[in-house]
């Protein structure tokens, strides 16, 4: 607890200077614009200082440095083998952070050294297992953009000094083996986010939200084979799962091609194995053949809510989506992303636990079809969660977090409904769950007993007589009593008026008649 404790406090810290160095040094470019410079540099300094600790290491007993062994032939082999094993990538004693520190006080670094150097990261891995996680990694770092500055030379400059900021931001790491770094990324994404307004939501999910969809879908497990969420955004949910279990293999599938950057950038520095995790660039209702039939332990997700999709005939015959009958609308594809994540649900003791706009839970017509396949024909759906509004952003509209389970047990008969929509805590324009909010609603859904006002556990015929719509408000009732109403009591007071009335307009009468006025009453 202690080490988590250091680790927030760390993130935090260095979050709050990195995000101070990207506002002095942006210029007139937007933050969210600015982060991809930022974070990319940040990630080049990272994947620095592990090649220089990785071959320090295995050059240890050598009594030999990096730069020295890699103009001999035989060693710079083996370190280039070790490194591609091991590290995924190779990055050159000439290209490590420190001596582009160097060049820069000397004044003899430049742009196009500094693209050669990535370059070099990218083109080492072409035809390696890592070649997937590493291509175009930092393609939206874009070097040549006149928004760096005009000339070439301005352009350098810059970069220059972010990496010299960068190197300045000194945050004691030595007594501490937690993730802070990976954590601070996580922060900083979701301040670049708060600035990037509706375009924030693409690539950034709240960190509470994320705790509390990674523990609703990993309750009772300690360890599972693989966790995929099929618009993964910065990749900020897969992470959380692997925060509460022991995870084999991440998958995500992104559509947007800088987030799907993200994505990658935040496995490799929260320390995922190159081999451990498959992010894709793609999109994912459109085009499910990459992963094809590739069935997943846990799966989790915000997609984007009410976005559109095609919905083509031709998805009548994807096995994802023909058991239904019906295509989730055009203008709505809410359901199309729940229907992908059932088809992928591994045999035995899979689960899903999804965020959604409330719409999903009432509205007719195909989704009314859909929802009621998946209560009555699968009967996969194991809870139905409000939350509060105001708590993503880009939209101030209130959320659900669907929990679906293939094996559903004991729990078959009935589905949990829980209304949290009340419970949270307000900051500036935004709303925020906390961490006790997250223990009541696991808690309720753990325990499976009803709370007045809060939690009931709904049988199936309780749901076939509401013609299978999950509106919350139907079964769990949060509405307040109207005080008792004493009407002899309002009675005597309107007397007691009434005589009050009377007496001033005898006084009044009295006025009017000395003024020499008729009394209008």
């Amino acid at each position: 607890m202690a080490d988590i404790k250091k680790q927030q406090e760390l993130a935090k810290e260095l979050s709050s200077k990195l995000w101070d160095m990207a506002n002095d040094l942006r210029g007139n470019m937007e933050a969210y614009e600015f982060k991809n410079y930022i974070l990319g540099l940040l990630f080049y300094k990272e994947l620095s200082d592990r090649t220089e600790k990785f071959v320090a290491k295995i050059l240890e007993e050598d009594n030999v440095d990096f730069q020295t062994a890699w103009k001999d032939d035989e060693y710079k082999e083996a370190i280039i083998d070790e490194m591609l094993i091991k590290l995924g990538y190779v990055l050159e004693p000439k290209y490590l952070f420190p001596h582009m520190l160097e060049l820069i006080r000397k004044d003899e670094f430049s742009i196009d050294y500094f693209e050669e150097a990535i370059n070099s990261i990218i083109a080492s891995t072409q035809g390696q297992d890592s070649e997937q996680d590493f291509d175009g990694l930092f393609e939206d770092m874009d070097l040549k953009s006149s928004k760096l500055g005009k000339e070439v030379k301005q352009r350098g400059k810059l970069i220059g000094r972010v990496l010299q900021t960068i190197d300045s931001i000194e945050v004691d790491f030595s007594d501490t083996d937690v993730d802070v770094l990976g954590t601070a990324y996580v922060i900083l994404i979701g301040l670049f986010a708060q600035t990037a307004g509706k375009k924030g939501g693409e690539f950034y999910t709240p960190t509470n939200m994320s705790k509390l969809v990674a523990r609703l879908a990993t309750v009772g497990l300690t360890k599972v084979l693989s966790v995929a969420d099929c618009a993964c955004g910065s990749g900020s949910l897969l992470l959380q799962v692997g925060e509460y279990v022991d995870v084999a293999k991440y998958y995500g599938q992104e559509l947007t091609s800088s987030t799907y950057n993200l994505a990658r950038m935040n496995m490799i520095l929260h320390n995922i194995d190159y081999k451990n995790f498959s992010i894709i660039n793609v999109d994912t209702l459109e085009n499910d053949t990459i992963f094809g039939g590739e069935k997943y332990t846990i799966q989790v997700a915000n997609p984007p809510y009410s976005t559109k999709w095609s919905a083509d005939d031709k998805f009548m015959d994807d096995e994802r989506f023909s058991p239904y009958g019906k295509l989730a609308p055009k203008t709505k594809a809410d359901f199309a992303f729940v229907q992908h994540m059932v088809y992928h649900m591994a045999p035995g003791d899979s689960r899903i636990a999804v965020l959604l706009p409330h719409g999903v839970l009432f509205r007719g017509a195909a989704e009314e079809t859909i929802r009621k396949y998946l209560i009555k024909d699968l009967n996969v759906i194991d809870a139905v969660i409000g939350l509060p509004a105001n708590c993503f952003q880009g939209t101030s509209i209130p959320v659900c977090c669907l929990v679906l389970k293939k094996e559903r047990n004991g729990n078959s008969g009935n589905i949990c409904f829980i209304d949290a929509s009340k419970e949270f805590v307000k900051e500036k324009t935004q709303n925020y769950i906390t961490e006790d909010h997250i223990e009541k609603i696991v808690k309720a859904y753990s325990d499976r007993k009803d709370i007045e006002k809060y939690c009931h556990i709904a049988t199936i015929d309780e749901i076939k007589k509401n013609d299978y719509n999950l509106n919350i408000p139907r079964y769990v009732d949060t509405s307040e009593e109207e005080p008792e109403i004493d009407l002899s009591a309002v009675t005597a007071n309107i007397k007691d008026i009434d005589t009050e009335i009377s007496k001033v307009s005898v006084e009044l009468e009295k006025s009017f008649k000395e003024l020499g006025l008729v009394f209008p009453f």
